[in-house]
């Protein structure tokens, strides 16, 4: 259903917030399947993780990875880490919208005065990137003062995210964005090698098929030829050369591929791919 991004100053209450979220969010349906991603639940220290720029680049790797397997839209999963780099929250964005989901940014504003010492502590507050609500990865933005706020379930700024996250929405809703894939951000699918090589190795066969009966002179005077048993004909109007065979099978494939992303995958046994292709002639070349 949606990803939430959490962002803040080290120890602004983050995780606090995102504790408060989640229980928000159970409380509000027992359907929901929320889940909170962070360095604890990878098992990796919040310390040693931005020790250094090398190891810190590495955690926002780990995450982003994790987010792209988890994030769908049967689930709600708030990320709970620094994400002080706004890069790195659009990167989040696309994730969400390649899965098609709701997206927010969740930030904790760190009281004045409690500030650490710690050369790494002071490092990771200089580098802390505000989100900017105009831009579409920080948006829409819910901020939390803690030195205000008390972080609680029912915090008027966690009423208002789980509202925003839990409301219905229709063709009538203005106020609650569902992003939507595009070509550019859609996730690749397990399936695409598997299905492109089975489609790749059916539509030569299709017009191996069709060389050889035109060498043959098979077929052609009922313009029918058979590429196998439960399979549709080939019906050619006249003799197609190799050259254009390779040239239409080329833009089958293109054309399967640039449909998958938007629709079903490709076909990933080789007589469904046949069919696809043979239509595909049949309406090109066909009589």
């Amino acid at each position: 259903m949606a990803l939430v991004v959490m962002c803040g100053q080290p120890c602004s209450g983050k995780s606090a917030a995102a504790a408060c979220l989640a229980a928000a969010l159970r409380t509000s349906s027992t359907d929901l399947i929320v889940r909170i991603i962070d360095e604890s639940s990878l098992h990796l220290g919040r310390n040693d993780s931005y020790k250094d720029m090398v190891v810190e680049k590495n955690l926002r790797g780990v995450l982003r990875s994790e987010v792209d397997r988890s994030v769908s839209r049967d689930s709600i999963i708030i990320v709970d880490s620094l994400n002080n780099i706004k890069g790195y929250r659009y990167e989040l964005w696309c994730l969400a919208r390649a899965s098609g989901v709701r997206y927010c940014v969740g930030m904790e504003r760190q009281p004045p005065g409690e500030r650490r010492t710690s050369i790494r502590f002071e490092d990771l507050v200089r580098r802390f990137e505000n989100p900017d609500r105009r831009n579409r990865w920080d948006s829409p933005l819910f901020e939390l003062f803690p030195s205000r706020d008390e972080i609680v379930e029912s915090a008027p700024v966690i009423a208002e995210a789980v509202s925003y996250l839990t409301k219905k929405v229709d063709s009538k809703t203005r106020d609650v964005k569902v992003l939507q894939p595009t070509i550019a951000t859609q996730t690749v699918r397990t399936t695409e090698a598997n299905s492109l090589y089975e489609m790749d190795k059916a539509t030569q066969e299709v017009v191996n098929a069709i060389v050889e009966a035109q060498s043959c002179g098979l077929g052609l005077a009922m313009n029918k030829i058979s590429i196998g048993p439960n399979l549709p004909n080939i019906n050619l109007q006249r003799s197609v050369g190799l050259p254009e065979l390779r040239s239409l099978r080329r833009t089958f494939i293109k054309l399967a591929g640039q449909y998958s992303l938007s629709g079903p995958p490709p076909p990933t046994d080789a007589d469904s791919a046949k069919r696809m292709f043979v239509d595909y002639l049949n309406r090109e070349v066909g009589a």
